[in-house]
């Protein structure tokens, strides 16, 4: 690969467990700077925007610690309730609802999640798209019938499909629909936003470092518990079985410090119609579930761009999805193909983010 310009969903396994700290790794630690006491707390799992949820608190005593884990779940409450389609009294369903009759104010989050999400349409020639709701809906239905769509359907469902049919006003925080029948989804973006949010709560909080994770979307920041060096992110095999359970083998093991890590994938989540899977994620070009990669880990510096681009890829395909994260700097992308023989492809510098 050639070397970058300096331009501008599997259960993902942490791996930060605690050993004993020897005299050796006390000194290491007091000549690189690191705080001595690292005392670490979890949230455990919770289930929050739709997914298992865990925190990991690194401070300096127990309570700081426990105060940064509350501070962290308080964002991904937040965000939950503000982004979720599935709560009718979120702030995006009242959009979903309204925006179209007349221009709906929105939160500081939701606006900030819209303007995102049209940049990165815009960077992504249409590959991550917001607008894709009717298309995920009509999907979603066809499986639980094991019917697919008709082209009529597909055709009806496409016309309220295009980030272009958003009118965002940034000075007054509103949104319009151009069409009727738009249904925003933000499962691409959300969970990522939601992750920095919580990053930024916790670092305001005293955290001296911590580890998010939301059903696959991660970020890991500061100093991991003591003993170790860096954060370990597991990458699972993107494969089920014939009951639907998630292989449990790990395809590699990722080392990284201070950097988001998000996957997306079509083995956990599609729409099996006459044997045949139809993944989640939406092609909105095709209006039909993504094609070509099981999974794709994007590794940057912030979780909402890992978010929506481990989405973008997906939709783009490996040539044209690794074109773009490669002229993207500081970020990076593991794709594993579908098919019987699950091959890895790396942009140029994802190398140096595998534990060897």
């Amino acid at each position: 690969m050639s070397k970058k310009p300096n331009r501008i969903k599997p259960i993902v396994i942490i791996g930060a467990i605690l050993v004993t700290v020897s005299y050796f790794i006390l000194t290491v630690e007091r000549q690189q700077g690191r705080p001595r006491n690292r005392i670490t707390a979890e949230s455990g799992y919770r289930e929050i925007m739709g997914t298992f949820v865990r925190i990991m608190a690194v401070a300096a005593n127990k309570q700081t610690a426990q105060t940064c884990v509350d501070k962290g779940l308080e964002q991904l409450e937040l965000v939950d309730n503000l982004m979720s389609v599935h709560n009718s009294k979120s702030e995006i369903s009242e959009v979903n609802r309204d925006a179209y009759r007349h221009t709906v104010k929105v939160s500081e989050p939701v606006f900030e999640v819209l303007q995102r999400s049209v940049e990165f349409s815009k960077l992504t020639d249409g590959a991550f798209d917001i607008t894709v709701g009717p298309l995920v809906d009509l999907w979603y239905q066809a499986g639980k019938e094991n019917q697919k769509p008709t082209e009529s359907e597909i055709a009806s469902a496409k016309a309220k499909v295009g980030y272009e049919k958003l009118v965002l006003d940034a000075e007054n925080k509103t949104l319009r629909f151009t069409v009727d029948g738009i249904r925003l989804d933000l499962g691409g973006i959300a969970k990522g936003y939601g992750v920095d949010l919580a990053a930024r709560a916790m670092q305001q909080a005293g955290v001296l470092g911590g580890m998010i994770d939301v059903g696959g979307d991660i970020r890991c920041f500061g100093a991991p518990p003591r003993g170790k060096q860096k954060w370990s992110v597991g990458l699972q095999e993107p494969k089920t079985d014939e009951k639907g359970l998630v292989s449990h083998q790990l395809v590699l093991v990722l080392e990284v410090v201070d950097r988001a890590v998000t996957t997306s994938g079509d083995y956990r989540r599609f729409a099996l119609i006459d044997g045949k899977r139809y993944s989640h994620i939406i092609n909105p070009s095709t209006s039909s579930g993504a094609e070509g990669l099981s999974s794709v880990t994007i590794i940057a510096g912030n979780a909402t761009d890992a978010d929506a681009l481990a989405t973008a890829v997906s939709v783009m395909g490996p040539e044209k999805g690794l074109a773009l994260i490669e002229t993207i700097p500081d970020t990076e992308a593991i794709l594993i193909s579908s098919g019987l023989e699950f091959k890895q492809t790396l942009t140029s510098g994802a190398e140096k983010y595998i534990k060897k």
